[in-house]
């Protein structure tokens, strides 16, 4: 975009260079006679007169050599800053089915995430007893709710069968099919806002959801400061 305003920098200055070429010629093409013919000796100091302009036309070819130092100006900066994507918000995937380690629980609204994180410790202090790692991120599945609390699956994907399992856990599989995918970030208390966000998109896009939905926790949360949270939410379709 730069490129016509160079263009134009360029011919203005050619202007007084042209014009400074101009009355060279109209000197050069001066009749020596015109000087006083009973003198010949001064005829030879309009001789070095022509000889002067061309000096001042040094500095018309010094002027064009100024806008492509300009024209370098623009390939300065990065040709293609680095832009960042939003996250997705209703991406329609499906989901794979995959061997996770369970524990049941329910939990009251005001005291849920401690109550969630309960549950992970507990999996993760059997995993690590026996030597196996999880195979994905940490995963809650709600299975109902009403207004004083939730009941949920808390699930960690396992490679292999953990050993002395404790009466509330199991191994099982993790939902399958297909779903919507959403992201949160920010505290589990800020969540609101993003089930909020997704219960309109269901209206706008005129679509029924499962009574369920899934939280898979890209960043670990034994680990992440609660404000730091990355979350996935799933909503199965019908």
């Amino acid at each position: 975009m730069n490129c016509p305003r160079l263009v134009r920098v360029a011919m203005v200055a050619l202007i007084p260079a042209a014009i400074s070429l101009g009355m060279a010629s109209v000197q050069a093409q001066t009749p020596p006679a015109a000087s006083p013919p009973a003198t010949p000796a001064p005829a030879a100091t309009p001789a070095p007169a022509p000889a002067a302009p061309p000096a001042p036309a040094a500095s018309p070819s010094a002027a064009p050599s100024t806008p492509p130092a300009a024209a370098e100006t623009p390939a300065t900066p990065p040709a293609f800053a680095p832009v960042q994507t939003a996250d997705p918000f209703g991406d329609q995937i499906t989901l794979t089915p995959k061997t996770v380690v369970i524990i049941r629980g329910n939990a009251a609204w005001d005291s849920a995430f401690d109550t969630l994180i309960d549950s992970f410790k507990s999996l993760s202090a059997l995993l690590d007893k026996q030597g196996i790692k999880p195979a994905g991120n940490s995963m809650i599945v709600y299975t109902s709710t009403d207004d004083a609390g939730f009941t949920f699956l808390a699930e960690i994907p396992v490679e292999q069968d953990p050993k002395n399992l404790t009466k509330d856990m199991s191994i099982g599989k993790s939902p399958d099919g297909k779903a919507l995918k959403f992201v949160h970030r920010g505290s589990y208390d800020n969540m609101d806002n993003t089930y909020e966000a997704i219960t309109n998109h269901l209206d706008d896009k005129k679509l029924e959801a499962k009574d369920t939905f899934i939280e898979e926790y890209i960043t670990d949360p034994l680990k992440t400061a609660e404000d730091k949270l990355v979350i996935n939410v799933y909503v199965p379709l019908k």
